[in-house]
């Protein structure tokens, strides 16, 4: 099978051979939250109200780190209706997963749920997808970047995986703030400055190295797993003019323990073929796909996903190559020529070369 297909259409043959409970809401999921709720108050109190040294400080900044991470992926699952079908309490208990990452349920869902989720790997409507050529060529602030060498970029984009997230929240909200109607718009911007209200006022009461340890670093690290996942979600994989997601997603494979704490957020292909289904039942999904359709499958462990972000351009040439603007080295997308165990670059004519780097050069 060559033709892409819509996830509608995957579903509709996977579906039947599911339990009927896996398309049922699973509120006990919550009791995770609480757990994860907890910690991160306990820690942020035991930063806030002792003088550990830093070393004692620099351990709880990571649990608090990987708590504000599994929160996130948590309010990712509530918001999708998977967990409470009740929308007050659906974006309440959402609200309350994603306030350490600062990010309000109301325009999570008009991001990811209504457009990311429809318009995967769309390189005109997905506001995650990653830009083409010819739109790069139009973005002067990227050009001094791509000037730099390959293994530079690669190193750099692993470490602003760090600042990504919360930086790309922001964009998303100066994007979709018009588009909500004039009576909801309060009420976004409430979700958007109570976070950081409430975390500035941390600063204020504690003070900068407390409110370093407490906050900031945690961020850090939860921004980094987040997007440790959601950079490898689709980055590797084609643009697509048919959301198919088996051709527009990427699962990767943690262990066992990893996905029990961070609620099976590493089967994305699964996710984008049943958003509306608690990830619980996501390794059921993963069963069907590779039975009926395992060359067209795409899953790989996350070192190696990782590592192939790090050797190859973030930038479309056509909708299934990826193209360095500097010497102008061509690369496959998975599916397209992609190896994640052994990535080099395609061999390409001169004249795409040239044209390549004159759109740096310009």
């Amino acid at each position: 099978m060559k033709e892409l297909q819509s996830f509608g259409w995957y579903a509709a043959r996977v579906a039947p051979h599911l339990p009927k409970k896996a398309f049922s809401p699973a509120p006990e999921r919550l009791w995770g939250g609480l757990a994860y709720l907890l910690v991160v108050v306990s820690g942020i109190l035991t930063i806030s109200l002792t003088d550990f040294n830093i070393w004692i400080n620099t351990a709880i900044s990571i649990i608090l780190g990987t708590s504000f991470a599994a929160m996130g992926f948590l309010g990712h699952e509530i918001l999708h209706g998977t967990v409470v079908r009740k929308a007050w309490l659906r974006e309440l208990t959402g609200g309350i997963a994603f306030f350490p990452l600062s990010t309000g349920p109301k325009l999570w869902v008009k991001w990811h749920n209504m457009t990311h989720h429809r318009h995967t790997q769309d390189e005109e409507k997905d506001p995650d997808a990653w830009p083409t050529i010819e739109q790069f060529s139009k973005a002067k602030i990227l050009k001094p970047f791509y000037r730099l060498p390959l293994s530079v970029r690669g190193f750099l984009g692993m470490a602003f995986l760090a600042i990504t997230f919360t930086m790309h929240s922001m964009r998303m909200f100066k994007r979709f703030i018009k588009e909500f109607n004039p009576e909801k718009r309060l009420s976004v911007w409430m979700q958007l400055l109570v976070p950081w209200a409430t975390w500035i006022g941390l600063l204020v009461l504690i003070g900068p190295l407390k409110w370093t340890f407490a906050f900031l670093i945690p961020l850090l690290i939860a921004n980094f797993i987040v997007m440790a996942y959601i950079a490898t979600n689709h980055r590797l994989n084609p643009l697509v003019p048919v959301n198919d997601p088996l051709a527009n997603s990427l699962t990767v494979t943690v262990p066992k323990w990893v996905d029990v704490l961070h609620f099976n957020f590493s089967y994305h292909t699964e996710h984008h073929l049943f958003p509306g289904m608690s990830s619980k039942y996501y390794p059921l999904v993963k069963e069907e796909l590779k039975k009926r359709w395992p060359e067209r499958y795409h899953e790989m462990p996350m070192p190696q996903a990782l590592a192939a972000l790090y050797k190859t351009p973030r930038l479309y040439s056509n909708q299934v190559e990826l193209v360095d603007p500097v010497g102008g080295d061509v690369y496959g997308t998975l599916g397209h020529g992609l190896d994640p165990a052994h990535v080099k670059p395609k061999e390409t004519a001169p004249a795409e070369e040239s044209s390549s780097s004159a759109m740096v050069n310009k």
